[in-house]
């Protein structure tokens, strides 16, 4: 009889946890999304409660095994992706509060989501430092990182309060540790977002650079709340490498799964979306080439390929065999995703979150809605095909033509790459008096017109310093959107490929670091190209009217920003 073999992944976002199962081929079974509480009292404030994500992890993956029809003593493997996001514990894995309006007192609230810019006056007094940890994040932290986050608790807590924080710790890490007990960490969240400098780069935690930022402290308790010194009392894992000893007989009651099920290391949301999309092949004959070739395909396939997370914000990974610096752009990062590999990070702090923006501050966004809801569409379908009914009506050839005059800057929450620069702000120019539909929807097509041009400015980032991106590999909610995708494509000049299931690949990317955990001795590239599955291939277009059209927008784009900055200039009294 064949043994039966599926492989969980469980996947936090901002706003809501995710479980699903897969079979051993990378088939998917089934889902479930479970929403988690979110406490924004402030634009700058973002905080959120790991009792509640856990709670909400549970629930998920309960009805997704359930909905597999697949027995808990069949799942082989489990793995875990999450937002770069700051938890805090005390010293006895307890929560400990973040939350300065109750005077730390609400321990709910222990986690200090990846958008929170609280921190931003701490990452510029660190960059001030032009410390050579700094090299690889562009040489420009981000607020949005977690050693700026700890610096702002170390600054504003009560002395009491910081001395009893028992552990730091990226939410990918503290996912493993609920499921098994086991503090081990991940190269992936140390190196991306605690300054840490793996094997083949560095010696781990640079003393230097946390005495010259202000964290001396961490240097005395030799990095334990950070997880302590690897080779000493700490341990650091690649991707889906397997961790402790499996799920704790606690966790598997909770999950309803069996105790000691192995758990791979874990990673950032936005490498489990590369893992399930950059090794993906359309075809039985491709995978078979490209098992056969591994390392050919990975060097020539994975390294011409960006994979673009799309969710909130917006995630960019690259790779290649070599290091390469490019400023504004965090890495290069050595083994984060592929072991051996260099990897970039590239990304954009506002994208779902700026196209509803975009959409909830409209006048019209109520009317919208009760017309999309009478007609059974959400919003996007509903504006999408609104743009085509405009275009029509107009008598214009493209889309496109209806936002000659309206063009918007995107950094309404600053700009996380390639200029690395939190303060830059959002702007729009062709604003009227139209409080109507057709004014949202405009308003709406240069909102994903301008994302699409920030996307192209990140990729020309990398590429003039060496890499050869060609091909977006996308993944997340918006690629749902067709208009979106294509805009991608068309202002990138870059073929995209979506992934075989658009609402599941970042989830199904966790899921193959349980594969990976089931079979330690495999490596995660085998497992990228056996497991995963590509969908549908867009090209960019051909038409001269429509190139012509974006590279007279992208112009657009590169021109505000500098006026921007002229204006910005102009009120500080420069000359």
């Amino acid at each position: 009889m064949t043994q039966k073999i599926y492989y969980l992944g469980i996947d936090v976002g901002t706003g809501s946890a995710r479980s699903c199962v897969i079979d051993a081929d990378g088939n998917f079974l089934a889902q479930d999304v479970e929403p988690i509480r979110l406490h924004n009292p402030r634009h700058d404030i973002y905080e959120q409660s790991t009792t509640d994500i856990w709670r909400a992890i549970c629930k998920s993956t309960r009805v997704a095994v359930a909905e597999a029809a697949v027995d808990p003593k069949d799942i082989k493997g489990i793995g875990f992706d999450g937002t770069c996001s700051l938890v805090v514990l005390d010293k006895s894995g307890n929560p400990a509060s973040v939350d300065e309006d109750s005077h730390f007192e609400d321990n709910d609230l222990n986690l200090i989501l990846w958008a929170d810019h609280r921190a931003v006056d701490q990452a510029r007094r660190i960059n001030e430092t032009q410390h050579e940890v700094l090299r690889y994040v562009g040489r420009t932290i981000s607020p949005e990182m977690e050693i700026p986050k700890t610096l702002w608790l170390k600054e504003n807590l009560p002395e009491a309060k910081w001395n009893s924080i028992g552990h730091l710790m990226d939410l990918p890490d503290f996912l493993t540790y609920r499921a098994t007990g086991s503090l081990a960490r991940s190269t992936c969240s140390l190196t991306c977002k605690c300054s840490y400098l793996p094997q083949g780069v560095g010696q781990g935690w640079d003393a230097s650079y946390f005495e010259a930022i202000g964290l001396k402290c961490l240097i005395e308790e030799k990095w334990a709340r950070l997880g302590g010194i690897e080779g000493g009392d700490g341990q650091v894992l690649t991707a889906g490498d397997p961790v402790g000893q499996g799920l704790t007989d606690q966790a598997a009651e909770e999950l309803g799964l069996v105790p000691g099920t192995p758990v791979g290391s874990a990673v950032i949301d936005a490498y489990a979306g590369a893992i399930a999309t950059t090794g993906a092949s359309a075809s039985a004959d491709e995978r078979k080439r490209m098992l056969a070739a591994l390392d050919k395909s990975l060097y020539e396939q994975g390294t011409h390929r960006v994979a673009i997370a799309c969710g909130t914000s917006s995630c960019h990974i690259a790779m290649a065999p070599q290091d390469i610096y490019v400023d504004g752009v965090w890495g290069p990062y050595r083994s984060v995703m592929v072991p051996g590999m260099w990897h970039a990070e590239g990304g954009q702090s506002s994208t779902g979150q700026l196209i509803d923006h975009t959409l909830n501050t409209h006048p019209s966004i109520g009317d919208a809605r009760k017309q999309a809801d009478a007609e059974g569409m959400n919003i996007y379908a509903f504006l999408n095909r609104h743009l085509e009914t405009m275009r029509q009506k107009r008598g214009f050839a493209y889309i496109e033509d209806l936002t000659r005059g309206m063009h918007i800057y995107p950094d309404y929450h600053g700009n996380r790459s390639p200029l690395a620069d939190p303060t830059l702000r959002g702007m729009i120019i062709g604003v009227s008096l139209d409080r109507s539909i057709d004014d949202l929807a405009t308003r709406y097509l240069a909102t994903l017109q301008a994302i699409s041009c920030q996307t192209r400015h990140i990729i020309e980032s990398l590429n003039s310093k060496g890499y050869k991106i060609d091909t977006l590999c996308l993944s997340g909610g918006l690629c749902k959107n067709p208009i979106f995708v294509k805009l991608h494509a068309d202002i990138t000049r870059c073929q995209v490929i979506l992934p075989d299931r658009i609402d599941a690949a970042v989830v199904i990317g966790a899921a193959f670091l349980g594969a990976r955990a089931a079979e330690p001795d495999t490596s995660l590239w085998e497992i990228m190209v056996r497991l995963g599955k590509a969908g549908q291939v867009i090209q960019p277009s051909t038409d001269p009217n429509i190139i012509t059209a974006n590279e007279k927008r992208y112009r657009v784009f590169h021109e505000m920003l500098k006026d921007q900055k002229k204006y910005r200039a102009i009120m500080d009294g420069l000359p």
